[in-house]
């Protein structure tokens, strides 16, 4: 028996919409498909999930440098600006899991902790879910829209659990309270918009690990969180090895720079040109006298030169 697309597409679309996600998570199939640039490891949820190494060497990277890369690229609003910090001098780094809030409307917020809480297990308010998925290296990065006065995700009591399940911070769109407390969290840190004093109320967990809005900047579960005093990048998973690999060029060449124009053997309008392979071979000599500053070939070198634009 064949059926016409047409009568078919109701059942498609209710089986869709009546499929029960958990804690308001999108299906595993759209969240793969979303990100489907990435190619490499995933979270049993679908998640990219970028490897504790690269991570560990996008701590050592200039925001300034890995925004250029992207720029270049094409993904042009990935940077927002404007936080209140904790501590100024300590960056967040890793992967996103990510949660929409929006305003609380008494019928929804009751359906949502009744499912949550009665058939999933789920406990407390709705702002606690997505701590409960948190594994070391994530940051937990929240659209908050922006809330100050009663839209304080976290205080000290998650702020500490938070930590200790990530050992990482947070970024969110909206506030925090019990800033002192926070304050004594050694190696803790949190972008937020604002410290208030108020508790949270009025809001409810919309989307977990789903896309959500942060400023201008489209954020997706597994991108690779940079977030130094400048602001706060958020770089596609599927980029994230080149713009930590050409990052980390750009820091050796900087490096190798400043040492050649000092010594009068090249100008900076040698350096920060398209370099001669005579430059090239000098290049991967000092890189070999500097083992502080890692490994480079010359297949390596001649990829990121071939699409140099800074």
């Amino acid at each position: 028996m064949r059926f016409s697309a047409a009568f078919l597409l109701p059942f498609w679309v209710a089986l869709y919409v009546y499929v029960p996600l958990s804690a308001q998570t999108i299906p595993k199939d759209e969240l793969v498909f979303l990100t489907s640039d990435w190619k490499g490891e995933r979270f049993p949820d679908g998640r990219p999930k970028i490897s504790d190494a690269l991570v560990e060497r996008a701590k050592h990277i200039g925001i300034d440098d890995a925004w250029t890369v992207l720029k270049n690229e094409g993904y042009t609003n990935q940077f927002e600006g404007g936080w209140k910090l904790i501590q100024n001098d300590v960056p967040v780094t890793g992967r996103a899991v990510t949660a929409m809030f929006m305003p609380s409307r008494p019928d929804v917020e009751k359906n949502i902790k009744e499912r949550g809480i009665t058939k999933q297990g789920r406990k407390g308010n709705t702002n606690t879910w997505p701590i409960e998925t948190l594994t070391k290296g994530d940051v937990y990065v929240a659209d908050a829209f922006g809330k100050i006065g009663g839209g304080t995700l976290m205080g000290a009591t998650l702020g500490n659990a938070i930590f200790s399940k990530t050992g990482n911070g947070v970024v969110f769109d909206g506030a925090a309270r019990d800033l002192q407390e926070l304050q004594n969290i050694k190696g803790f840190n949190a972008f937020v918009r604002d410290f208030h004093p108020s508790f949270l109320e009025e809001m409810v967990l919309m989307g977990l690990n789903s896309p959500i809005r942060i400023g201008r900047v489209m954020v997706l579960p597994g991108d690779l969180v940079i977030a130094q005093r400048e602001g706060v990048l958020f770089v596609p998973a599927h980029l994230a090895e080149q713009v930590v690999s050409t990052a980390e060029f750009v820091t050796r060449k900087d490096l190798f720079g400043f040492e050649m124009v000092k010594s009068g053997r090249y100008t900076t309008g040698q350096i920060d040109s398209q370099w001669t392979e005579e430059i090239k071979t000098a290049f991967l000599t000092w890189l070999g006298k500097h083992p502080e500053a890692g490994t480079m070939t010359k297949t390596e070198l001649d990829k990121v030169m071939s699409k140099r634009t800074w």
